[in-house]
């Protein structure tokens, strides 16, 4: 039986959850990368940092640290973790998974990106 403090208490050990979001598509490539690599441990990281041509340029990449102030958010069972710094930069982003003849690999559609540079994965 469930009482109403035990759920307040499991509510407010969750983490904050940031504003990235993660498609279908994504989350299934994510996860078969992971499970191809026997790795239940480990979560998808989408962090920004200074560099890159326009200025800022995104890592996405497969992380097992928690970060203090990390924002995560599940999608399907692949936890997604935006640290703090971050978050503000990716918020709205959308992270898909694109497989065609021109291109292969996870894309960010960032509406906060005010523009680009020719390396595609920068932005100011």
């Amino acid at each position: 039986m469930t009482t109403a403090q035990d759920a307040t208490a499991s509510t407010e050990t969750e983490a904050p959850a940031h504003g990235v979001t993660l498609t279908d598509q994504a989350a299934a490539k994510a996860k078969a990368l992971l499970d191809q690599e026997g790795r239940d441990d480990m979560h998808l990281r989408i962090a920004v940092q200074p560099g890159g041509c326009a200025g800022l340029r995104y890592q996405l990449f497969f992380d097992e640290r928690t970060l203090d102030g990390d924002l995560v958010r599940d999608f399907g069972g692949l936890k997604v973790a935006v640290d703090r710094m971050s978050a503000p930069y990716v918020q709205d982003a959308v992270i898909d998974f694109v497989d065609t003849i021109e291109k292969q690999g996870f894309t960010i559609e960032n509406p906060n990106a005010t523009g680009s540079c020719a390396c595609g994965d920068s932005f100011h």
